[in-house]
């Protein structure tokens, strides 16, 4: 059985639902963009806040939640991927599948 999670990771869980579900709303040709900004957005934040700075927690979430908020409007159809979320996607690809890279 895991670990019980505690109300702030719950908060930030459902956020993630939330914004992989607004994703399944984009066309199917914008989808894998929303995705890996999605996946980045959180993972960056993720390393640059201490699990138990639970003030800078809180303001990522209302933060994130205004964000997706507006990617949630059916007038957003794509979004701007830069070469640093590229170059992050593909370092996590080859580190996820145990691919040093040279």
């Amino acid at each position: 059985m895991s670990p019980r999670k505690s109300g702030l990771q719950r908060e930030v869980l459902a956020l993630y639902r939330r914004a992989l579900r607004m994703v399944r709303t984009k066309p199917a040709h914008a989808q894998p963009k929303f995705t890996l900004f999605v996946r980045h957005a959180f993972h960056t934040q993720t390393a640059a806040v201490s699990p138990r700075n639970v003030t800078a927690i809180e303001h990522l979430l209302r933060r994130g939640r205004k964000q997706i908020e507006t990617y949630e409007s059916p007038s957003i159809k794509d979004c701007q991927i830069s070469q640093a979320m590229r170059d992050w996607e593909q370092a996590w690809r080859l580190s996820r599948h145990g691919v040093q890279s040279s």
